[in-house]
């Protein structure tokens, strides 16, 4: 860590930056002018800490708007602070952190996202060690000066997760993100042990770019045995969308049924991207392994990969505002373009 980083703390909202009230015993939002009177341990760092407050919002509440904000945020302070630290509720930490690898091209500098299951005022709260860890992080240097982490990430009890790549994994543990099909950035003991083999590296020497033309114009759908497709029918009949995650069995597995592929071949047909992405935590959708998926192949239907539902959602609303070209959309769909997927 050099002494002379600058980084810049990011409040949105959510659970750390919850106290207690003393007398009432009620939660309520934390002043940010108290931070450092809750963690006199950041004084201890030789850094440069400047704090900037969003007005605080619940997790479930997140909107595009705010990643917008943040992005834009991150850019106009780009060339100001060496490290950037966001604080967030968990709800929704892993689709900030997704939006966000996509949104900031070129990206050379930590962008790490952090939270807690307690707030920072209770006695037990792993909030303290999450910002504490996540703040150091932003500010590690290597040996040539240059950031050690250059990409989105999260950061949750002792480890820290490429952004895209997470989820959330738990409502009641400590450990609540996770990241099913990617290894830790990092791990946070001792020292900090940096997994050098999977950080990301853009080698593109362009300047940071944002992109902020977000399309929500997307749908999920999550298969189950019995879903009837008469009623999906009836709901996407005069439904306007761009896009639908469609969220399948096992390794991208879907009903054979003609009704159902029907269904679907009608979609792609009306220009929606239909992307597949499986259920499971683990693993990855490979279109055309068993039969039951390559029919969905046969279609148009374009396989997400290892992809996480997070970042699938993220990458279709970059993409769809993006790009105007449905082919463009489809290649770029396939490509792993910040790390969001194995190949």
């Amino acid at each position: 860590m050099r002494s002379n980083s600058k980084i810049l703390l990011i409040y949105t909202g959510g659970t750390i930056g919850m106290m207690q009230d003393v007398k009432s015993g009620d939660l309520k939002p934390l002043d940010f002018n108290q931070l450092f009177e809750q963690l006199p341990e950041l004084k201890r760092f030789n850094l440069d800490i400047d704090t900037y407050t969003f007005e605080p919002i619940d997790s479930s509440n997140v909107t595009p708007d705010l990643w917008v904000s943040l992005a834009t945020l991150i850019f106009e302070k780009y060339h100001h602070y060496d490290g950037f630290v966001i604080l967030h509720g968990t709800d929704t930490i892993a689709y900030t952190a997704s939006a966000l690898s996509f949104m900031l091209e070129n990206l050379k500098k930590p962008v790490i996202l952090t939270g807690s299951q307690l707030p920072i005022g209770v006695l037990r709260t792993d909030g303290k060690e999450n910002i504490i860890t996540a703040i150091q992080i932003g500010a590690d240097k290597d040996v040539n000066g240059e950031s050690i982490i250059q990409e989105v990430a999260i950061y949750f009890e002792y480890k820290l997760f490429r952004g895209n790549r997470s989820i959330k994994y738990s409502a009641n543990h400590f450990d609540a993100i996770q990241s099913p099909n990617y290894p830790p950035l990092a791990e946070a003991g001792i020292d900090i042990e940096y997994n050098k083999n999977a950080l990301w590296r853009n080698t593109n020497t362009n300047e940071l770019r944002i992109y902020t033309q977000l399309c929500n114009e997307i749908s999920i759908l999550h298969l189950f045995p019995g879903i009837d497709v008469k009623i999906l029918e009836r709901q996407y009949k005069d439904l306007d969308i761009k896009g639908l995650i469609l969220r399948t069995y096992g390794s991208g597995n879907a009903p054979t049924q003609k009704a159902f592929l029907d269904f679907i071949k009608y979609l792609i047909d009306k220009g929606i991207v239909v992307l597949d992405v499986t259920q499971c935590l683990q693993g990855s959708v490979e279109l055309g392994k068993y039969e039951t998926s390559k029919y969905l192949k046969d279609i148009g239907v374009i396989s997400g990969g290892d992809m996480t539902l997070e970042a699938s959602v993220a990458k279709l609303m970059y993409l769809l505002g993006k790009e105007k070209d449905w082919n463009k959309v489809k290649d770029m769909l396939v490509k792993n373009l910040r790390g969001e997927k194995s190949y």
